[in-house]
């Protein structure tokens, strides 16, 4: 028997609205739909986590039903935070989440946010799957 180290061990925590399948089940809820990706150093990750799920059980988002769930994925250098939306064409809903975040987190003006659409993340993923 062997041990991985830990360096090698990554952990993914989503919650989802009931119902949703999420990451790589893509829903008919969210199939048109998108989401905002925050990479975080190292230590922040559960305050971030506790910070947005507190946010949307407030809907501190003001989008209504928008709202499809949050991701976070721990990994050895880098933690990534992403919340996923139904419509990723809709700039003043996706503007709004991404405003919220920014609140709601604390994040510094300069902090990096990028926005995927779930097709293009579904492009990604199966263009770098290799079968044996």
């Amino acid at each position: 028997c062997a041990l991985l180290k830990s360096t090698t061990i990554s952990f993914v925590f989503s919650a989802f609205r009931e119902g949703l399948l999420s990451l790589h089940h893509p829903d008919e809820a969210n199939k048109n739909g998108g989401k905002w990706i925050i990479r975080l150093r190292k230590g922040l990750a559960s305050r971030f986590w506790e910070n947005i799920i507190l946010a949307m059980l407030g809907e501190q988002f003001m989008v209504g039903e928008e709202i499809c769930g949050v991701v976070v994925s721990i990994r050895f250098q880098e933690d990534i935070l992403s919340i996923w939306n139904k419509t990723a064409n809709d700039q003043v809903t996706t503007s709004r989440i991404r405003d919220t975040l920014r609140r709601v987190l604390n994040l510094p003006p300069n902090t990096i946010m990028e926005y995927k659409t779930h097709n293009d993340s579904l492009k990604y993923v199966s263009s770098h799957v290799r079968y044996v």
